[in-house]
């Protein structure tokens, strides 16, 4: 692994991708002491998410009121509609 400073690698900078991209990791250091490194980039496969298939059901032992769709009484309607504190 090389060292450079910094001036060195703004004016090389070119090439210094260039050997990065061939494999090769460089630290770059301010006043001798390392402050980055410059590495090759590498490309992830990302695996394709799987869900396990879903079943129907899930709802046995609910029910629903036969009254469920019945309108509101109407003071509670008041309520909704902001005529009520």
């Amino acid at each position: 692994m090389e060292t450079t400073n910094i001036h060195e690698a703004k004016t090389h900078f070119s090439r210094l991708v260039d050997r990065a991209a061939e494999g090769e990791h460089i630290i770059i250091a301010k006043a001798g002491k390392p402050v980055a490194k410059l590495v090759p980039y590498r490309r992830i496969k990302k695996k394709k998410q799987t869900f396990p298939k879903r079943k129907p059901g899930g709802c046995e032992g609910m029910w629903i009121a036969d009254d469920f769709d019945a309108p509101m009484p109407e003071e509670i309607m008041k309520y909704f509609l902001g005529e009520l504190p």
